[in-house]
């Protein structure tokens, strides 16, 4: 919801589906959850940060639409 035009370019979008995106904006376990993932981010929050995908772990989204892994799955939490 609401947010700048300027900001989609390919490496600060993510396609979601209409349910999870819809669950982010209105449940707030789930926005919870995606803030977590950097699924959803505040405008003033950096974008290159790297987001989780469940099949696949941490990437990094590139300006040509392709993804690059993060070290973040090297890393011990």
């Amino acid at each position: 919801m609401g947010g700048s035009k300027l900001l989609d370019t390919l490496d600060n979008l993510m396609m979601v589906c209409a349910i999870y995106n819809g669950a982010m904006e209105s449940d707030p376990r789930v926005a919870s959850q995606a803030r977590a993932w950097n699924h959803k981010l505040p405008v003033w929050e950096k974008e290159n940060l790297p987001v989780f995908d469940r099949a696949g772990g941490w990437w990094y989204l590139q300006p040509d639409g392709t993804k690059k892994r993060s070290d973040w799955n090297d890393a011990a939490f």
